[in-house]
């Protein structure tokens, strides 16, 4: 091992790993340090895996559905324990995948705990064996977040489960109360329900999706109650009733009605994620903790010289991507190279329950609250080719524009499969598109994509096909 390094990583996640790789490519030395498997939450315990089981429900109500397309798929059965057999596959071969560019660009791994020792050196602490010592020219701060827990509730995996313990889970619960309805509680409340659970989403805020545009919102809570799925929004749970008994768990929920007693063999609770800032060596340092979370400047720099910060633990969107091309943002800044930061509006959401969801920059309210002159244009899948013959014709798409500059401030969709969408209007961000630039570009028929054109018309109020 190098006895110096120029870059040295903290976390080997989403945020760490590329940012190493971005470092080997500007001919840098570089130590990444993972106390766990290369790839951090995203591969291991959220983004990857969870898509993979969702994949395997999606595509058993496609089979549920197949006689309305004249196919007979009789004796269907789903067995979820292969499900998770395929997610652990899916997984390994893309864990495989990383571990084999770190060695491609000659990345030198320190497997073990790392702790900042001061502000160009870090501690390491192997499972087993003796401490080491790194030191680089700079360090980039990558640890990551992990679930929020409720005050007073432990989670033990199977009555009371955190997304982690779902995610691992190779059972399906046959009731489930899912707290919290943000993307991470959707996603599993679609996933249950299609699996054949009875599920209870209980959300403190007046809608689904609350960080969506509010017809997103809307939308979806119609769409989940049509499929089964009990949704109590502007609900609280009483911390204190939690209580967990031979049929699995029960709470109470307080709502405008009044208080209600809900029971089901498992909680799940998707209150969030909490930054990894603890014991990773930040006493002493001129590195700024705010709310929880590292503050940093636009190209990622902490207060102290030498660290940078990215991903989860400098808050924001609590993103896979995000983290992506922080890291990359971060390195390019260290290099010596004049990076464009990373700004919001430019960063998309995804949500992969049953409708999905894709979203960039402003939503309807939150421009109006910013100030601006608002124009809307709606179109709905309904109205869609494709959605048709998908079979799949709610939801619909959104555009968000300023009325005086033509500024496309936002794009929200919500429809089937929709998240292979919304790279087309963060590539409209980057280069500022307008409405009428969006409505121009040639979208091919029939495909999702013209719901994109057809919404950015209606801003002005030339869609077609509405």
């Amino acid at each position: 091992m190098p006895d110096r390094f120029d870059v040295a990583i903290l976390g080997g996640g989403m945020g760490g790993y590329p940012a190493a790789i971005r470092a080997a490519q500007l001919g840098m030395s570089v130590a990444l340090i993972e106390e766990d498997k290369v790839g951090g939450t995203c591969l291991h315990r959220g983004c990857i895996p969870t898509k993979a089981l969702l994949q395997s429900a999606a595509l058993l109500d496609d089979l549920q559905h197949a006689p309305a397309f004249g196919v007979t798929a009789e004796s269907v059965r789903f067995d979820y324990a292969i499900a998770g057999k395929r997610r652990d596959h899916v997984v390994s071969q893309l864990q495989r995948g990383v571990e084999f560019l770190l060695k491609k660009n000659r990345i030198t791994m320190v497997r073990g705990h790392g702790r900042l020792a001061g502000a160009d050196r870090i501690l390491v602490t192997p499972q087993s064996g003796d401490a080491s010592e790194i030191e680089a020219k700079a360090v980039i701060i990558a640890s990551g977040s992990r679930p929020k827990q409720l005050p007073g509730v432990q989670p033990d995996g199977v009555q009371v489960m955190t997304s982690d313990d779902a995610t691992a889970r190779n059972t399906v619960p046959a009731s489930v109360i899912v707290l919290g309805g943000g993307a991470v509680g959707v996603e599993f409340a679609s996933l249950y329900r299609s699996c054949g659970a009875e599920v209870t989403v209980v959300e403190m805020l007046p809608a689904l999706v609350p960080l969506e545009d509010a017809d997103v919102g809307t939308e979806l809570q119609r769409s989940f109650e049509a499929r089964g799925i009990r949704v109590m929004v502007g609900a609280r749970l009483d911390l204190s009733s939690v209580q967990r008994n031979e049929g699995g768990v029960g709470v109470t929920v307080m709502t405008d009605a009044g208080e209600q007693r809900l029971q089901a063999e498992a909680l799940l609770v998707a209150v969030g994620r909490s930054a990894n800032t603890e014991d990773i060596g930040l006493d002493g340092l001129r590195v700024e903790v705010k709310n929880g979370t590292i503050v940093v400047d636009a190209l990622l720099r902490t207060g102290e010289p030498g660290i940078s910060a990215v991903g989860d633990v400098v808050g924001g969107f609590w993103l896979a991507h995000k983290a992506e091309h922080e890291g990359v943002i971060a390195v390019e800044a260290i290099a010596g190279h004049d990076p464009l930061p990373l700004l919001p509006g430019q960063v998309t959401r995804t949500t992969y329950c049953t409708p999905q969801i894709g979203s960039i920059g402003l939503s309807e309210a939150e421009a109006r609250a910013a100030g601006h002159d608002v124009q809307a244009g709606v179109f709905p899948l309904r109205a869609n080719g494709r959605a048709l013959i998908w079979g799949a014709p709610e939801g619909f798409c959104k555009v968000v524009a300023d009325r005086a500059s033509h500024d496309v401030l936002g794009v929200h969709i919500i429809g089937h499969e929709v998240t292979e969408l919304i790279w087309g209007p963060a590539l409209g961000a980057l280069l500022e598109a307008t409405p009428f630039e969006m409505g121009r570009a040639v979208a091919p028929h029939p495909t999702l994509s013209e719901t994109l054109s057809e919404a950015a018309l209606a801003v002005s109020g030339e869609a077609i096909h509405i």
